[in-house]
């Protein structure tokens, strides 16, 4: 059995100049259009996915989305006839009821009051959207960068936009100030975040291509008539002022925005390129492409940004903000760490920045973006440091530690996400050479002991199944009794040991216990990996990434029945199942790294376990590292061996280090080879580390 010692493969400086070299060796490499493959009306219906075909730009905190009655969470229902306009932010796929719905512009003909915009055709793709109306009103929209473009089309005369900026999702709006000159408006918006746990303000530059009337209006809303029947603006956000958002205005054709756009959404998608079932193809782009709106970049050009204390700041790097790390800390972030190491570099150096201006759990009130949650921070910094990417901890370890010595332990399941963090911190001590923080706070972690024997370890108590059960938050006692990814040894040993971890595994997986709908027991499928079965976790992990599955969703009362029948996963409007949430790509996420053929072992590490990849190729452009698959099949989902740059490893996982070039080749089959990947094994254990 492997020490969890050997996990920790830090990247030395020169291997770093390598991904540099090769990164920019890869700029000659074709790009296919895999922005085509992108099906942005996934997840756009109901409650199953929560997502928009908003035309967005990569990490962009603009976003230009139609607007439909009634309001959803994102502000967009697919079957939804009735478009009350467009809106220019959003949280793409988040909780509570959604975040952004800032400035509502709705175009009319004729009394603006009267004025229904029912739908007749839409078209959308990566960074472009279009509508028709049935009264012959159209509108095309781009985004590039933090610049937009809007044009609409009316079919006579006297016509008109209304402007509302004090729109927002969930009636988050606190206050506004704008001015209105001839022909554009600038201002600023303060909105609630999401769940209005905090707040956040963005400046807006707005101006029109033509001369138009503008009025003031009341309730914050400004009326722009005009007798043009083509109406073109242009928008841009910003953190720090208006005057940047009036600087990012891209006064290019719509066609050039659009292009621009597209062109960079497929070199950003072929950093993971993929072979296989062209369906399924489609499937992997339009999940990869949700896993790439958020965080946004807050950053203006000449380094000024907002920090989340409400001062102006500078730097040389690209800061971001926009959080929603509870929700993609496992799978989202991890794969931006893997996939998109130039962004993601940038990405954990901002999640650092956050301790020197005042981190809070949930959003501050000066937040420059809207933003969600920020717990587990402390384990995505261990993780990213672990993978070799700078994390300078001295500046920040003492507010590391407040924050750790305030967390809650009074729930069950707050007691095992407080004692990762807690173990997350006690590996930091150590990679400060601080030896008796690391000890005091080790030893804090190991707690977590005492809150399993209390509340997770009997089984036979009748709310282990029950939504919310003892206080806990969306999950049962049988879904985060498993949240204990820092020490699965010890969780073995609470289990009983091995053979009882193992039925206690079969019996959460056979009786449909497991929600793959949420986050509280998203790599549960994976953990047969540290037990003398670990062919289940291949099992399952393809089980639940492809096939038809049965799920149920519990209430506060009783387990619930009329069970959903489907995969976890579909390229169609309700593309995930009942009440699922795409968290800010943390769902999307744990398909692309199933559909890969990996899966974290445990954040804080960089190490991934194997599993048989739905496709027979992958390429992982900037590492210059490629999966293929042997003796592939649909019905082959087992590892018979498996080969690293032609050397046999007998081993179920491989480690971030190890896949910067070169080929891992998996030989499949239709049944499970009972004895890889039991004898070098990668388990976690709190004691020895």
């Amino acid at each position: 059995m492997t020490s969890v010692e050997t996990g920790y493969l830090k990247r030395p400086e020169e291997q770093r100049l390598m991904i540099s070299v090769l990164l920019l060796a890869g700029l000659v490499f074709s790009l296919n259009s895999k922005a085509q493959s992108v099906n942005v009306f996934l997840g756009t219906s109901g409650d199953h996915g929560q997502l928009s075909p908003a035309a967005s730009y990569p990490f962009s905190m603009l976003s230009i989305g139609p607007q439909t009655y009634p309001n959803l969470h994102s502000g967009y229902e697919y079957k939804a006839k009735v478009f009350l306009g467009f809106t220019h932010n959003r949280f793409e796929g988040v909780g509570c009821r959604g975040s952004g719905g800032n400035i509502l512009i709705k175009p009319f003909t004729g009394d603006p009051q009267i004025c229904e915009l029912t739908k007749a055709k839409e078209k959308a793709a990566p960074g472009y959207y279009h509508v028709s109306f049935k009264n012959g009103v159209t509108a095309s929209i781009a985004v590039y960068q933090k610049s937009g473009i809007e044009q609409y089309h009316f079919p006579k005369a006297k016509n008109g936009l209304v402007i509302d900026l004090s729109h927002a999702f969930t009636n988050g709006f606190i206050n506004e100030q704008h001015t209105a000159n001839p022909n554009n408006i600038g201002g600023w918006i303060v909105s609630g975040t999401t769940c209005r746990e905090g707040a956040y303000k963005v400046y807006f530059y707005l101006s029109f291509d033509r001369p138009v009337k503008l009025k003031d209006s009341t309730n914050h809303i400004v009326i722009a008539e005009t007798n043009e029947s083509d109406v073109t603006l242009r928008i841009a956000f910003s953190s720090v002022s208006i005057d940047y958002a009036k600087a990012s205005i891209n006064h290019e054709s719509f066609e050039a925005v659009k292009e621009k756009s597209k062109k960079d959404w497929n070199s950003l998608l072929n950093e993971i390129r993929v072979t296989g079932d062209k369906e399924e193809t489609k499937l992997f782009y339009s999940l990869l492409y949700r896993t790439l709106q958020s965080p946004y970049n807050i950053t203006e050009a000449d380094g000024s940004y907002i920090a989340i204390d409400g001062s102006l700041q500078k730097t040389k790097d690209t800061v971001y903000n926009g959080w929603a790390i509870w929700d993609n800390y496992r799978t989202q972030l991890p794969l931006l760490s893997l996939a998109y190491p130039s962004f993601y570099k940038n990405i954990i150096t901002s999640i650092g920045g956050l301790y020197k201006y005042g981190k809070k759990d949930w959003a501050t009130l000066h937040e420059p973006s809207n933003t969600v949650r920020t717990e587990h921070a402390i384990v995505t910094l261990l993780d990213g440091y672990r993978k070799g990417y700078p994390v300078d901890f001295s500046p920040i370890i003492d507010s590391l530690k407040t924050e750790n010595d305030s967390l809650d332990f009074s729930h069950p399941d707050k007691a095992l996400e407080s004692s990762y963090d807690t173990w997350a911190l006690s590996q930091i001590f150590s990679i400060l050479h601080q030896p008796g923080s690391s000890a005091q706070y080790k030893k804090k972690a190991i707690g977590y002991k005492n809150y399993w024997k209390k509340d997770f370890q009997d089984l036979t108590r009748p709310d282990v199944d029950r939504l919310e059960a003892r206080d806990m938050y969306q999950g049962t006692i049988w879904q985060y009794r498993w949240l204990v990814p820092f020490d699965v040894k010890g969780l073995t040993e609470l289990c009983g040991g091995n053979d009882a971890y193992i039925r206690q595994l079969d019996q959460f997986f056979e009786k449909d216990l497991y929600n793959a709908a949420n986050e509280t027991d998203i790599l549960v499928p994976s953990m047969y990996n540290a037990s003398t079965e670990p062919w289940k976790s291949q099992a399952m992990i393809r089980k639940y990434a492809k096939d038809t599955v049965v799920q149920y969703y519990s209430d506060l009362n009783y387990r619930g029945i009329d069970p959903t029948i489907d995969r976890v996963f579909n390229n169609r409007p309700d593309a995930f199942l009942k009440s699922m949430d795409d968290d800010a790509g943390g769902m999307s996420a744990w398909y692309i790294f199933a559909a890969c053929g990996l899966t974290p072992a445990c954040v804080g590490w960089p190490v991934y376990y194997l599993s048989v990849p739905i496709f027979e190729k992958i390429i992982f452009r900037q590492l210059q590292f490629s999966i293929e698959v042997k003796n592939y099949g649909n019905n082959n989902r087992y590892i018979q061996s498996v080969k690293l740059n032609g050397k046999a490893l007998d081993r179920n996982w491989i480690t971030q280090q190890e896949m910067q070039g070169g080929t891992l080749v998996i030989t499949t089959s239709g049944e499970p080879n009972k004895k890889f990947g039991i004898h070098d094994q990668w388990i976690t254990g709190i004691e020895k580390n």
